[in-house]
């Protein structure tokens, strides 16, 4: 069973992997973004996904303990 995993575990990795490149192959056209008057320099679309894809994978988790922290918060308060 422990091979097993060892096995699915690297198809997995495998097929991301392949995904990705991918993705990034087909998205190889220069583009630069502005945004409130200021723009970014031209760099492929893949790059400003994969930024932004990994900005939001840490902001979401830290977003969410702080809405924890607040909701335990305020059932504590309810409770004295």
């Amino acid at each position: 069973m422990r091979g097993f995993r060892r096995v699915a575990l690297v198809l997995t990795a495998l097929i991301a992997a392949l995904v990705i490149l991918a993705f990034v192959l087909e998205n190889q056209q220069d583009i630069a973004l502005s945004f409130l008057g200021w723009s970014t320099p031209h760099m492929p679309v893949s790059v400003f996904v994969t930024l932004s894809l990994i900005v939001g994978m840490a902001i979401g988790p830290l977003l969410g303990l702080l809405i924890k922290r607040k909701s335990v918060r305020r059932i504590k308060s309810l409770e004295h």
